[in-house]
């Protein structure tokens, strides 16, 4: 979940005063309500800012460092300033020179508030501290250096300002709200649903918390609460593609995948599913036997990103070949095909969709010559490929072509990872022809280098029949 950046008005309010003055609306965005201003010298010239900034409207003294009288003359002047960036800019320059050690931490604060506003975030949190350093029990400084420290992604120390923040007595919801965030970026998950819970409490319309308190459910399994969350967010807004996602991970985890596919279906029609959601639409038609929608998802999804992933795609189609789906896998590799060619591919991924093309071709009972072309294909791109080779030595052996096939598991022989089963196809194959003094050799150093009782069991038998025809 990304924190929206809060309006000018509102996190000077907040950082200010405590709660906010301009309450977000209930999508979450920050703007003010219909008929409160948002104009900056407005709002610095507002008797309420005024009073609560410079400490004279219901300060706890316990909570807010003393400003002397002759600190306070000081502050109003600069507060006269600050309506404006040149009066601000000179505002900050009369706190560079008045703001000494002996001075109030309301003075560190004030230049805190400053550089919050211009976006300088590590100024404004090393004011912020240098304020908490003269008055540890000022509220307001770690509140907003927890702010800050959310916005800087340093949520280690963010987690420890917001807590002194609500020990102190803060209790508005953007407090409870960043904790909540800060301890969802740290993954602790129960202590996030917690703080999400009191802010959503306090400020029951902002999106953010509801949003956050959805994750940090469903990161603890809580899949229907995170569900039914979901859904009430969607009510709000059926725009946001990410209330979707979430609700259908929510579903996947209640093991409701067609009830998951609805949501990723809809998203899809509207051009909102990302890649990754949609390959995980794909699986789950696959996975409930749906093969030719799963092809249809996987088909999209090649024309809808502008780099396919290949080797992606291809376990795709191998997925649908394994689900003896043939028709469907061939789809999805003509479509990858024709998306992105030959050209450029390196030669592994050639190979492989060459044997998967080839493993289709056998599926559908495709003539038998459409077969070998294919497998010699592979052997063009790979002369290596000793898996092929034995394929296509065992097609010539099986079709009258001995000597043929002879050659190609010699070929696979020379390869050491395929020397054991290029042997035992080709003493097999010799076998078979009654060539059984050139079978034996191969048949032992087969069982040679992968003993099985098997083979042993099949050697004695070619003995005993090589013998009897002597």
């Amino acid at each position: 979940m990304k924190i929206t950046t809060t309006c000018l008005a509102a996190v000077l309010a907040a950082a200010a005063t405590g709660p906010l003055l301009f309450p977000c609306n209930a999508k979450g965005a920050d703007t003010p309500k219909t008929g409160e201003s948002t104009d900056l010298q407005t709002f610095w010239e507002s008797p309420l800012f005024q009073n609560q900034f410079l400490g004279t409207y219901g300060v706890k003294s316990d909570i807010e460092p003393l400003v002397t009288s002759t600190e306070r003359e000081e502050l109003e002047s600069v507060l006269a300033l600050m309506g404006t960036p040149k009066g601000q800019a000179q505002a900050k320059a009369i706190l560079y020179k008045t703001t000494t050690p002996g001075h109030s931490g309301t003075f560190d604060f004030t230049l805190g508030n400053i550089y919050f506003q211009e976006e300088k975030l590590e100024f404004a949190a090393a004011w912020y501290k240098s304020a908490i350093n003269k008055f540890p029990g000022f509220l307001r400084a770690h509140k907003n250096l927890g702010i800050v420290s959310v916005r800087l992604e340093k949520y280690d120390e963010a987690l420890p300002a917001l807590t002194k923040a609500i020990e102190l007595g803060a209790r508005d919801g953007l407090t409870f709200g960043m904790l909540g965030y800060a301890y969802a970026m740290e993954e602790k998950d129960i202590s996030a649903e917690s703080a999400y819970r009191q802010a959503m409490m306090l400020q029951p319309n902002t999106i953010d918390w509801q949003l956050g308190l959805a994750r940090s459910l469903f990161r603890q399994k809580k899949y229907e609460e995170a569900a039914t969350l979901c859904a009430e967010l969607i009510s709000k807004d059926a725009s946001r593609a990410d209330y979707w996602l979430l609700e259908a991970n929510a579903f996947l985890g209640l093991r409701q995948p067609l009830t998951a596919a609805v949501n990723y279906e809809y998203l899809m029609r509207l051009g909102k599913l990302p890649a990754s959601a949609m390959n995980s639409l794909g699986d789950i038609y696959v996975n409930e036997g749906l093969c030719d929608l799963a092809a249809d998802v996987y088909t999209n999804l090649l024309a809808s990103v502008n780099e396919p992933d290949v080797n992606h795609t291809l376990r795709n189609a191998e997925v649908l070949a394994m689900r003896n789906a043939p028709a469907a896998a061939h789809r999805v590799l003509k479509a990858l095909s024709e998306r992105v060619g030959d050209a450029g591919l390196p030669v592994e991924t050639k190979k492989r969709a060459l044997k998967l093309e080839a493993k289709l071709a056998a599926l559908e009972e495709r003539p038998g010559e459409e077969q070998v072309a294919l497998l010699e294909s592979i052997v063009k791109v790979d002369p290596l490929d000793g898996e092929t080779l034995i394929a296509l030595g065992r097609h010539y052996a099986s079709t009258g072509e001995l000597e043929r096939g002879v050659f190609y598991f010699e070929r696979a022989a020379g390869i050491e990872a395929c020397e054991a089963e290029a042997c035992l196809r080709q003493g097999q194959a010799l076998a078979r022809a009654g060539r059984f003094a050139d079978a034996l050799p191969l048949l032992k150093r087969a069982n040679d280098l992968t003993p099985r009782d098997s083979l042993t069991r099949y050697i004695e038998q070619v003995e005993r029949v090589s013998r009897a025809k002597r």
